[in-house]
């Protein structure tokens, strides 16, 4: 006995609303590094504007949010898994210094934005 298409298109959309809140847990995928005086995040956005991108650091959490807008009305969708909106909050191993912060950058190309923050000197204590 068969699945009807009914009920086949039915598994298939609750798939995709379940897949797509999946990746919205996990992604974008991201990588964090140092990079001698400054912590680098690389962060994974493919299909976002950039307009569309906000990022804030608060100590030691770097705040993402992502939003793009596709006209749905105007297709006929058979199956989604591509988030429309990212929250996420990545925790940064340091706290960041307001000074740090204000003096953050980032830089979004092909569909990747790149974070570098200062890293405060830390001075060597000379052992006597």
């Amino acid at each position: 006995m068969g699945v009807s298409r009914y009920v086949a298109k039915e598994i298939m959309k609750e798939i995709g609303n379940r897949s797509r809140e999946f990746y919205e847990f996990v992604l974008p995928p991201v990588d964090i590094y140092e990079d001698g005086t400054e912590l680098v995040v690389i962060i994974d956005l493919p299909g976002f504007q950039k307009k569309d991108i906000h990022v804030n650091i608060s100590k030691d959490i770097l705040t993402l949010r992502a939003n793009r807008t596709i006209d749905i009305e105007s297709y006929t969708i058979h199956f989604r898994q591509r988030p429309n909106k990212i929250e996420k909050k990545i925790p940064l191993p340091y706290s960041i210094p307001e000074d740090d912060n204000v003096n953050s950058k980032a830089d979004y190309a092909n569909g990747v934005v790149k974070i570098r923050i200062p890293i405060s000197k830390m001075t060597n204590i000379p052992i006597t």
